[in-house]
Order: C-alpha cells, then structure tokens, then sequence
C-alpha cells in the first residue's frame, strides 16, 4: 500500500514536471526545458534513465515488465517521460527522433489502457495527441 501510494506521488510530481517542461518547449526555452526534462528522467528513474532510452521499442513492453519488473505507475511515468522527449526533439527539428519516442510513449500508454483497464481522461488525450502527431507524419 505504501510502495502505491508512494508510485502515485511520484507520477503527481512528474505529470506537474512534465507541464513545466511542455511550457518551456512551447516558449522556445529549448536548453532549460532539456534540463529539466534530464532532472525528471533522474527523479523519475534515477542512473536507469539512459538504459531505458536505449530500449528498442518492439523490446519495450517485455523488457519493462520481466526484465526491469516495472509497475503499472512505473510504465506511466516513462510513458510521460517518453512524450515530453518526443515534444521537444519535435521543437529541435528531429523529427526521425521525436517519432521513436511518440511510438514508444504510444507503446505504453496503449498498454496500460489495455491491460489494466484504468480510464484516464488525460492518458486517453494523450494517446489521441500521439496518433495525431504520429498520422501528421505519415502524411509528409
């Protein structure tokens, strides 16, 4: 229960990080906001960060799960983690990038939706921003 309680927290503070992030993105502060977006990946997931970039995204879910144990909080903190990377490499004009990390912030927020059945109004706006972002690049 308190390992639970504690994840929640965790994902309040990261969703409020990641809105400071997408902020400064959106004001051009592109050099603060890939600092603070560094700070929550290690708040977040502490020297994991880099391993968990570096999975492949047909890899993602099973890695997570069996290799790495996660939990469902853990799969939604990266999963916000995941967007905010792709949002700014978007503003840094790294498009090839920016997709990876919307497909796999897709992988996991598609995941949570079907496997635990937990309705969220943000993660379901999120996931619709994602295949916008993502059918928007297909059709370049």
């Amino acid at each position: 229960m308190y390992q639970r309680d504690f994840i929640l927290r965790m994902i309040e503070m990261l969703v409020q990080l990641i809105a400071g992030i997408l902020k400064l993105i959106k004001t051009g502060d592109l050099n603060q906001a890939s600092q603070a977006l560094q700070n929550a990946y290690g708040v977040a997931f502490k020297h994991e960060a880099m391993n968990l970039k570096a999975i492949p995204e047909e890899k993602l879910i099973n890695t997570l799960l069996q290799e790495r144990l996660y939990t469902t909080g853990h799969l939604e903190m990266l999963a916000e983690l995941f967007f905010a990377e792709a949002e700014l490499l978007l503003a840094e004009k790294n498009d090839e990038d920016s997709m990876l990390y919307y497909r796999k912030s897709l992988t996991l927020y598609e995941y949570i939706e079907n496997e635990y059945h937990s309705y969220s109004q943000e993660r379901q706006d999120r996931i619709m921003a994602i295949r916008a972002r993502l059918a928007d690049e297909r059709q370049k």
